[in-house]
């Protein structure tokens, strides 16, 4: 059913914390200006490591955004990153108390790997310790009582929607989703399903992630491949570029107030863009699905047929744009099979090459940035793309942003496994 058929759902409120900016117009300010936020990594040693660079949010306070700052001891830095957006977006959005029925106010937040790290076990291990050694009988009997009782709630996933719900009291649907790169595309499109469905008046849509850890770069250099390069920190994040050799890590979290156009309208809000259509898919099995990116494929193909639109009417495409060599090839060929020779004229924005890689926050951050450009009518461009690849063949927004044809976008994400989404938005 196309979306004009169906009850309208806009974004009226944004909320970034990411590596170039906190907030929305210091993170548009960098897009649109071209700094990156990739840099030596500051916070953690970097000998023995992949790669020494990393994409960090830096001046981040979180109690600052917090209602309740006693929470933020159990948080984990994803968590903190993921909660503070959504305060910015709630507080972009104009709502107040009394604008909507709690029980029609809900969430659906993405969620990243949050790492249980060594040395938060590290005394429960020395309590087992003996002279021969290890003694896991131990472990139960006295050793896990040097473990804080609250622990585990630093690592749950499910623990960002559940905090942002009670900063919010947003008691309506609740959810959470764990599917890395397509998060955030795949929470949007659950909350335009929940209102569409007549369950909410309004939900908080986002997702976070913090990868600036040893251990978890180890994680991404063994199945994602970090770029090995080591001279400039600013140019080594290169989507679409034929001299690519890996992605760099990063943190960051973006939130989203999603509404029925006519519950915006009612309380005057002001509107970022309508969501017309979503979509989702995974390769499934086999090489040659993987190869054509068919989740992707499906994603895209089912995203546009909802909005209504032909692929004509697209201003940009926000890209996965890992920089990986293979990633960037598979995500190339899905575009060149559901736009044809379109693939190479509709301008492509990759935004990783500022803000890095960092799981579910990731695509959060990108959609915010889709949605600032429908707002301001730039699309920013890519960094570091030099050398075209030929066996990308795309028109990659370069040099400096450029102004947008029409205000209709995609944007898409796609996880290593082949786990897709897409998402077409349109400027009111």
């Amino acid at each position: 059913m196309s979306g004009h058929q169906q009850t309208r759902v806009v974004v009226t409120g944004l909320g970034v914390v990411s590596p170039i900016g906190i907030g929305n117009d210091r993170f548009w300010e960098s897009l649109s200006t071209n700094r990156t936020g990739i840099d030596f990594l500051k916070s953690v040693p970097t000998d023995g490591l992949p790669s020494a660079f990393g994409a960090e949010v830096s001046d981040f306070v979180p109690a600052d955004h917090l209602t309740d700052r006693k929470f933020v001891k159990v948080m984990s830095r994803d968590i903190q990153l993921g909660v503070a957006s959504s305060s910015l977006a709630v507080r972009d959005s104009g709502l107040q108390n009394g604008d909507l029925d709690p029980l029609r106010f809900g969430v659906i937040f993405g969620a990243g790997r949050m790492t249980c790290h060594p040395q938060e076990l590290a005394a429960i291990a020395e309590a087992c310790r003996t002279e021969d050694g290890f003694d896991p009988r131990k472990w139960g009997r006295e050793a896990v009582n040097n473990v804080a009782p609250l622990w585990l709630l630093r690592q749950l996933p499910n623990m960002p929607a559940s905090h942002v719900s009670i900063d919010h009291n947003a008691c309506g649907p609740n959810n959470t989703i764990t599917c890395r790169d397509a998060s955030a595309l795949l929470a949007l499109s659950e909350a335009v399903h929940v209102i569409q469905a007549g369950r909410a008046d309004a939900m908080i849509v986002g997702s976070c992630s913090s990868n600036i850890h040893p251990v978890d770069m180890a994680k991404f250099h063994s199945f994602e491949g970090l770029s090995r390069r080591s001279d400039d920190p600013s140019r080594v994040c290169r989507p679409f570029d034929f001299e690519r050799d890996g992605t760099v890590v990063g943190e960051g979290a973006a939130s989203f107030v999603v509404e029925s156009y006519q519950n915006a309208v009612r309380r005057g809000a002001e509107i970022y863009a309508e969501i017309v259509g979503t979509g989702s898919g995974c390769d499934g099995r086999g090489q040659v699905n993987e190869s054509s990116g068919l989740g992707l494929v499906r994603a895209m193909e089912s995203a546009i047929s909802r909005a209504g639109i032909s692929p004509r009417d697209l201003g940009h495409i926000n890209a996965q744009g890992k920089s990986t060599q293979p990633d960037d090839i598979v995500e190339a060929r899905a575009y060149h099979r559901v736009f044809g020779d379109l693939a190479e004229k509709i301008p492509v924005t990759a935004l990783k090459s500022y803000v890095g890689h960092f799981d579910a926050g990731a695509g959060a951050v990108e959609l915010a940035g889709t949605l600032l450009s429908l707002k301001h009518g730039y699309v920013p461009a890519t960094l570091n793309y030099e050398v075209p690849d030929p066996r990308c063949r795309l028109n990659v927004a370069q040099g400096e942003a450029q102004k947008l044809a029409n205000r209709t976008a995609i944007s898409v994400n796609r996880t290593f496994m082949g786990q897709s989404a897409a998402a077409v938005l349109r400027a009111i």
